[in-house]
């Protein structure tokens, strides 16, 4: 007689509950955002790549303490990434009272993997405003061997013409030095952007009539493009943009400020560095046509 094998038991599924459906739904949502997350780092990394082979190539060397005191993540490898783009151009730096008490003594044998060759420093602000460090930084860049330019911070809702004239009775510039800066960068709280423009035009016009050259204009990237761009077409322009995908100087711009998260020997703190846009040989051709 055959024996018939016992019936084995059928585990029947648990019918999900609320909870467990939640899980599920949590897991599946994790996978996109470690989708997109690997995606932005790949992305950081192809945008950087430039930067993270030069910052090895600084470790390598030990040459890395010119540049930073701590490694700051992705604002320092986004300035190794344009050190990297930009080593045939020309470096340099502006500077205002923020900085403080600058060593100019040491601030250009400091910084032997990137030597700056200019400076730009504020001299005034405003109708009345003075810069209390200006007398001592213009004397310590000439010191240095610096080529110096001197700015002024314009306020909107001031009027343009006593600016222009406390700028001039300040700044004396001789052969060598750059040419003026006028930096607009706030838009008027009591006029209107027309009235702006008329001022600006009245600073440069008086500026450039006493100096005999044409100034130099700084802004940020968008407020140029923005307010200014249809306007003042025909000024050389010195343009901040500090964006994470900023990489490159664009050929429109003489000069670009890159970060005002700079680190350099002589000064405490971070400081504002720029890129001309050109090699030394182009750096020496346009010095000697200033004035011109």
């Amino acid at each position: 007689m055959k024996r018939v094998p016992p019936k084995t038991a059928v585990r029947r599924a648990k019918p999900k509950t609320r909870e467990t459906a939640k899980l599920s739904q949590g897991k599946l949502l994790r996978y996109p955002f470690l989708l997109l997350l690997l995606a932005f780092v790949a992305v950081a990394v192809y945008q950087y790549r430039h930067g993270i082979l030069y910052w090895l190539g600084f470790k390598v060397n030990s040459r890395i303490e010119s540049l930073t005191k701590e490694e700051r993540k992705i604002e320092n490898l986004r300035i190794y990434e344009i050190l990297g783009r930009h080593k045939d151009k020309v470096f340099g730096l502006d500077v205002s009272h923020y900085q403080g008490r600058i060593v100019w003594d040491s601030l250009k044998k400091d910084n032997a993997e990137f030597p700056m060759q200019f400076v730009f420093i504020r001299a005034t602000a405003g109708k009345d405003g003075v810069d209390t460090e200006f007398t001592r930084n213009w004397k310590g860049a000439a010191r240095a061997g610096l080529v110096r330019g001197a700015y002024h911070y314009y306020r909107p809702d001031e009027n343009s013409l006593k600016q222009a004239e406390s700028f001039i009775k300040r700044v004396k510039l001789g052969k060598g030095d750059l040419p003026p800066v006028l930096d607009i960068e706030k838009i008027p709280a009591g006029q209107s952007m027309d009235s702006l423009k008329s001022g600006l035009k009245k600073w440069l016009g008086k500026v450039e009539g006493h100096y005999g050259m044409k100034p130099i204009l700084y802004s940020g990237e968008r407020f140029y493009a923005d307010f200014l761009k249809d306007e003042f077409q025909d000024y050389t322009l010195w343009i901040a943009n500090y964006s994470f995908f900023a990489d490159e100087i664009k050929k429109e711009w003489l000069f670009w400020q890159f970060t005002d998260k700079g680190s350099v020997g002589g000064i405490e703190g971070d400081v504002d560095v720029n890129i001309f846009n050109g090699n030394r040989e182009i750096w020496e051709t346009y010095l000697q046509n200033l004035g011109k």
